[in-house]
């Protein structure tokens, strides 16, 4: 017989326990990398500038500003509320309007001071690549067959929000007439490399921006995206 104050518990039980639950704990933040990139595009000289101001979350750009718009705006959801709350600040956008001129212009005036004036101006060939998944991506500088390795500067591989990518690879080189460069891309998606060539020619054809275009629709495992590839000729002192 049980006695006073004792427990009961139905047959066969041992005794009840009670369990505490430990609340759940959010898992420790990740690493992460966020920048802030500013970019000065000059034609003719100082003729005619713009001012790029670009952030980059994770390398995915999420928000920039375009001096030709002269607002900032959103690239992704995360660059939104940023976008709107500095659109709201007239001083402060005032201040990124006239970074043509405080930073960009002021920024060439500097470089050229220091510039001896029988220097040969060096140019920059760009060849772009965007639209392709996965990421990896091999892209080779060519000079009359010749692979080139000095000179050449990569951009980071960015994301373009659609599970696609894209990258810049630059050459700075001193053109020669009869020069012929190319940019050869290797990539999972192509049977063999995909090439595209710029000749050298009269001072009035290297002077422009835009010096080749090509469009390829690759099939991809996952995605089909578009793969455009073209080259770019800037002058050390502006494109033209």
């Amino acid at each position: 017989r049980a006695g006073r104050g004792a427990e009961r518990f139905p047959a066969g039980s041992r005794g009840a326990q009670t369990v505490r639950a430990e609340p759940s704990r959010p898992p420790p933040p990740g690493p992460f990398l966020l920048q802030a990139k500013s970019d000065c595009e000059f034609t003719n000289g100082t003729e005619r500038v713009r001012f790029l101001d670009r952030y980059i979350y994770n390398q995915q750009q999420f928000l920039h500003f375009d001096s030709e718009v002269g607002r900032y705006e959103a690239d992704t959801q995360l660059g939104r509320a940023t976008a709107e709350g500095w659109n709201k600040d007239p001083a402060f956008l005032a201040q990124r309007r006239a970074a043509v001129d405080t930073f960009c212009r002021y920024n060439y005036g500097v470089a050229q001071t220091g510039k001896s004036g029988s220097q040969t101006h060096s140019h920059l060939l760009v060849c772009s690549v965007t639209g392709f998944y996965p990421g990896a991506i091999e892209i080779k500088w060519f000079r009359n067959r010749q692979e080139q390795m000095a000179g050449v500067v990569s951009t980071e591989l960015l994301q373009n929000g659609d599970w696609t990518f894209q990258i810049q690879v630059m050459l700075e080189m001193s053109p020669q007439r009869g020069d012929v460069y190319a940019c050869q891309v290797e990539h999972v998606s192509l049977r063999e490399p995909l090439t595209v060539r710029w000749e050298v020619q009269s001072d009035s054809s290297r002077s422009k921006l835009l010096t080749g275009v090509g469009g390829f629709v690759l099939g991809l495992i996952f995605l089909v995206p578009g793969l455009v590839i073209y080259l770019r000729n800037k002058k050390g002192e502006g494109s033209h």
